[in-house]
């Protein structure tokens, strides 16, 4: 294979990935005209038709899709490889991505990340913030941090946080006009504070749990988030009650702010877990990370 051809394909995959010219352009660092004609050109030699253009979007064609799935791999190797030359460096280097929710990045991730960084100043972390289960394989990142339920069993996994626990949480002059739930079915009568999470295809139902017996609730009102913050937010200001993490409202039931009720329905869970393919080699700037946020509690 000449030296333009390796160029061509990783050139093809990163149009692939973006499903855009300029997009991928702006990655690669050239003009999309050039892209353009990179593509044609590659189509050209193999004579097959690997991208289907769209008025709104680029997409591959199947011919594409198998390409895609040939080359991705190689090329995620030689990345790895070239990523493990750090290893011959004073200090670990290299860039690591991760896909994370906004709760876990915020008490777990950023505080690992404050601590080590300064440490180690050729190590870079991007950080994305998604509630949906990424496929973080074909998404190109390093690894992903969600709870331990939700880690496929395909992948390795590494416990970084303690148990977790839910908290339904309303303000008292919430419930000087209500009253308290006793179970959860009586939240069908309450205002609650609806997320609208990709994880779960669309609102989240309550999960409760009390004596072996597991239900869910769907529950209304008239403020719907997709963030937790806001849904905090709604519930301090009296307009109905919350379903958040039980450490992300401790402050506020301790100065009185918020009430907790059905406490004795929400039991412990297994809390975050960092998360990677088994087939990934870890790069030293990786295993760094990974073992900075190892739980050891």
């Amino acid at each position: 294979m000449h030296r333009d051809e390796l160029g061509d394909l990783m050139a093809f995959l990163a149009v692939a990935e973006e499903r855009s010219f300029t997009r991928a352009a702006a990655k690669l660092g050239t003009s999309q005209s050039a892209l353009s004609y990179t593509m044609r050109r590659l189509e050209a030699r193999l004579g097959v038709r690997l991208l289907a253009r769209t008025t709104r979007s680029v997409v591959p064609t199947e011919a594409g899709e198998r390409l895609v799935r040939t080359i991705s791999p190689a090329f995620d190797t030689i990345d790895a490889e070239i990523a493990a030359l750090s290893e011959f460096r004073d200090k670990p280097a290299g860039t690591i991505r991760i896909t994370t929710g906004e709760h876990a990045a915020h008490t777990i991730l950023w505080p690992t990340l404050e601590q080590l960084l300064p440490d180690y100043p050729d190590i870079k972390v991007e950080v994305v913030i998604d509630y949906g289960l990424t496929d973080i394989v074909a998404q190109r990142y390093d690894a992903g941090i969600r709870l331990g339920e939700q880690v496929e069993k395909d992948m390795i996994a590494v416990r970084i946080g303690p148990d977790l626990r839910m908290a339904v949480v309303g303000s008292p002059s919430y419930f000087e006009k209500r009253h308290r739930p006793k179970n959860p079915q009586d939240l069908v009568s309450h205002d609650c504070i609806n997320l609208r999470l990709p994880t779960y295809g669309g609102l989240y139902a309550w999960e409760f749990e009390k004596d072996g017996h597991e239900l869910k609730v769907r529950v209304e009102g008239q403020l719907v988030f997709n963030v937790t913050e806001l849904a905090l937010n709604g519930a301090l200001a009296g307009l109905g009650l919350a379903y958040l993490m039980e450490d992300h409202v401790e402050t506020y039931l301790a100065d009185g702010r918020l009430v907790r009720v059905l406490a004795d329905w929400c039991p412990p869970f297994s809390g975050y877990h960092l998360y990677y393919p088994s087939r990934h080699q870890p790069t030293p700037a990786f295993a760094v990370l990974a073992d900075a946020l190892r739980y050891r509690g």
